[in-house]
């Protein structure tokens, strides 16, 4: 049975863990809807976790977190060394949201707080033709996020973009590394919490989080995006 280990890099707050479940359970849930024979283990960075051994892993996945990966904080550093010694060790690796920023920066790349202002609630993303990965020319999903990548790493090729997040996807040298800046594991429930939470904390305008709110009716495409993940996590090395 493939084994995903999930690096947990944030806490969702109690009442939404309650109502949602933590990053780690809405991954599970994520890829257990496109493969139910995949298996996981979390670890927890919050909870003083300590990164596993490399050589021991089967496929890894970061989650996203309200911290980021310019802020100096201490666990910051040992994670994109971790992160460099997975895409040496070519060991399949996601990123999502804070997951996509703190790949990219590790191999190489730019990170920083857009002066876009907040994307939140449903946005349309391009697909790069030919890119291997995902099918469609288009791909709807939830974001959450003020910080983007700004500059790829060497050797990164941009496989989902939109005009306000210019390197939404991205897939490494050597095959093994795929991140991505929105969220294919959100519910709307918690995308709509999220808004409020970028009201509330982030100073997000109130014609913005209305226009988020409001974009979350119509359909999205998690299941699409969701199987690309499983697939590129359980693929053979």
């Amino acid at each position: 049975m493939p084994r995903v280990t999930i690096i947990e890099t944030g806490l969702v707050s109690l009442r939404n863990r309650e109502l949602h479940g933590s990053y780690p359970q809405m991954f599970e849930r994520m890829i257990g809807a496109a493969d139910t024979t995949v298996t996981f283990n979390t670890v927890s960075i919050p909870a003083g976790e300590p990164l596993p051994d490399v050589e021991r892993l089967e496929a890894i996945l970061i989650t996203g977190s309200s911290a980021g990966v310019y802020d100096g904080l201490e666990w910051i550093a040992p994670l994109e060394q971790f992160v460099r010694a997975v895409h040496e060790n070519k060991v399949p690796i996601v990123g999502v949201c804070f997951g996509h920023q703190l790949i990219a920066q590790a191999l190489g790349g730019s990170v920083r707080k857009s002066e876009k202002g907040w994307g939140i609630g449903r946005h349309v993303y391009t697909v790069m033709p030919g890119n291997g990965l995902i099918e469609g020319t288009h791909i709807a999903l939830a974001c959450s996020h003020q910080d983007q990548v700004i500059a790829p790493p060497p050797g990164a090729t941009t496989i989902l973009s939109s005009d306000f997040t210019p390197y939404a996807g991205l897939l490494y040298a050597g095959g093994s590394t795929f991140s991505v800046q929105p969220h294919p594991e959100f519910s709307v429930g918690f995308a709509l919490a999220c808004c409020e939470i970028a009201h509330a904390k982030g100073h997000a305008p109130d014609s913005l989080v209305a226009a988020a709110k409001t974009s979350l009716a119509e359909p999205m495409e998690n299941d699409r995006l969701g199987g690309v993940i499983t697939r590129f996590l359980t693929r053979s090395r």
